[in-house]
């Protein structure tokens, strides 16, 4: 009989979500749409299956939200443009959910399916490509004539042997018919190897060295023979089965907006998924299975997959060890917009370290070369409308009505109409929280017992990702300090994990007088206050505001006219 999958909404955001397998078997989630994990209401066999909890949990998650969805922020524009565009991303926002929902629940009724019997002895012993443990796989018992699918004994994921000549590793079973060769995580380069993932290394610079993988692609060279339309069909791999786990703990965190429940499961996933944010946000490869928390990634198999999978979407990314130290605790720098190529190697870093850690090596992390100069012009259409960078430094830097209405009257619309995947100020966003998350589980695989971390404008954001992503990793690296020059953050939020690794304190310099900060900041993300522009809030004993205004009278003074505490 065909298997079966519903959400209820019990009361309020009370839900349940139900599956039947094929062959019978049950299955009842219940929960608040808020919670990470639900409470299994009833089930047998299917129970113990990581992968299919998760799934089932996203999907009622996803489901709710999507239908919770409302116009109203939309309908508060008083511009009859700009209302108009607010509400077409809210409807796509809506089908966006109901992707995901649609995947979910498809994802979950397969698992479940092929989870209700398993055979106690036909059984593969190898490196699972969803999980990344050694572990068991047991042979699923499909009905005669279907292709073999096994599932794996750890984290519950369909899984069948890699094709690769002499691999005894396991691939992630698609869902579906088979139309080209399945490879294992290392033979699609989702990882640079199984138990290189698991590892750690010596320096920071040894990082390349780290990366550099193990096995040849054989998923691309198979999906270049087989042909580009027919790669283009496959279904979205399994890889991301618990996602919302993940999805939900990073969006949780506070420099992604502190947000709870669905709307953090959803943003996290956004951040994680390597793809198409019109596609849902999934196109990571590599597996969540069993993660049901971000120190769970950071410096493991997990962080090494999301990791790899940013940096293939990123060929700017490299850190380059600036100059060798004397003893000193390890400084790490980022440039933000604008004032990535200052001063070429050091991008105006030199004086301000070489002043507070003369003794230091020092490593810059370049990154979002295309990305910081896609948003440093804010799009072609500002940069047709107020002359290029040069017009935009011009208007940020002069505190007047005439400088806010050029960069109001463009970037407001442009911000606000664009799509998500197109907006250039969330894309540049975006590929700064994600390589805050690289460099966060890069460092946490040194041996260095704690780094100092210095970033300006979106290079803050930077290194306030990777602070936190440090600070869900038990025995990791510590932060002696953090300096965060202009920092292109919410001001508000749970700053808890951001502190959390930090033995002093983080740092944050701010200053009134910021106009890109101030203006640009503004329409790029409404609603928010930059803490480059007022400090961040709440303050602490390990996170405090430096008021540099009177120093720093533009978006690029920063530099040259600070110094380190």
């Amino acid at each position: 009989m065909p298997g079966s999958i519903h959400v209820y909404v019990i009361e309020g955001t009370h839900l349940r979500v139900d599956v039947g397998s094929d062959q019978g078997a049950k299955l009842s989630l219940v929960g608040e749409s808020t919670d990470l994990e639900p409470v299994v209401e009833s089930g047998g066999v299917l129970e113990s299956n990581p992968a299919l909890r998760s799934n089932m949990w996203a999907y009622a998650k996803t489901w709710y939200a999507a239908r919770m969805t409302s116009n109203a922020d939309a309908l508060a524009f008083a511009d009859p443009a700009e209302q108009k565009a607010a509400l077409k991303q809210t409807e796509e926002d809506r089908r966006t959910a109901q992707k995901r929902a649609d995947v979910y629940a498809k994802t979950a009724q397969w698992i479940a399916d092929v989870a209700d019997d398993v055979s106690m002895l036909d059984v593969e012993h190898g490196w699972c490509s969803s999980c990344f443990f050694l572990t068991e796989h047991r042979k699923s018992n499909r009905p005669a004539g279907q292709l073999p699918v096994y599932v794996c004994k750890g984290c519950g994921s369909p899984t069948l042997p890699c094709v690769a000549v002499g691999c005894d590793n396991m691939a992630v079973r698609e869902r579906g018919a088979i139309r080209i060769p399945q490879f294992c995580a290392e033979h699609r380069h989702d990882i640079p190897g199984f138990e290189k993932a698991q590892g750690s290394f010596g320096e920071l610079y040894d990082y390349e060295e780290f990366l550099k993988y193990e096995e040849p692609d054989l998923d691309k060279i198979s999906k270049i023979a087989a042909g580009s339309v027919l790669a283009l069909g496959v279904a979205v791999p399994l890889g991301l089965l618990a996602a919302p786990a993940i999805g939900g703990a990073i969006g949780s965190l506070g420099i992604f907006g502190g947000f709870s429940g669905a709307a953090a499961t959803s943003h996290g996933l956004a951040l994680l998924g390597g793809g198409s944010l019109a596609a849902g946000g999934l196109g990571m490869a590599g597996g969540t299975a069993v993660v049901t928390a971000v120190g769970a990634a950071v410096g493991g198999a997990l962080g090494a997959s999301v990791s790899n999978a940013y940096l293939r979407e990123d060929n700017s990314f490299r850190i380059e060890l600036l100059r060798t130290g004397a003893g000193g605790v390890p400084v790490v720098v980022a440039s933000g917009f604008l004032t990535d190529g200052q001063g070429e190697k050091w991008g105006g870093w030199k004086s301000i370290v070489n002043e507070r850690y003369p003794d230091s090596p020092v490593y810059r992390v370049w990154w979002g070369a295309k990305e910081l100069r896609d948003f440093g012009v804010l799009g072609a259409n500002l940069v047709s409308k107020a002359g290029g960078t040069a017009a935009i430094k011009t208007a940020a830097a002069i505190g007047t009505k005439q400088g806010a209405k050029v960069i109001g009257g463009v970037v407001g619309p442009t911000m606000v109409a664009a799509d998500l995947a197109k907006n250039p100020w969330h894309v540049a966003k975006s590929r700064a929280d994600k390589t805050g998350v690289i460099v966060g589980d890069l460092l946490a695989r040194t041996e260095a017992e704690s780094y100092v971390l210095i970033g300006h404008s979106l290079g803050a954001r930077v290194m306030a990702v990777a602070a936190e992503a440090l600070g869900t990793k038990p025995g990791g690296p510590r932060i002696q300090s953090a300096h965060l020059l202009g920092a292109a953050i919410g001001h508000k939020g749970n700053w808890d994990n951001l502190t959390a690794a930090v033995d002093g304190v983080v740092y944050g310099y701010h200053s009134a007088t910021d106009n890109v900060l101030k203006y640009v900041y503004k329409f790029a993300q409404p609603g928010e206050t930059a803490a480059g522009l007022v400090g961040f809030a709440p303050e602490s004993s390990k996170l405090q505001n430096i008021d540099v205004s009177d120093r720093v009278k533009t978006h690029f003074d920063y530099q040259s006219n600070v110094e380190l505490l």
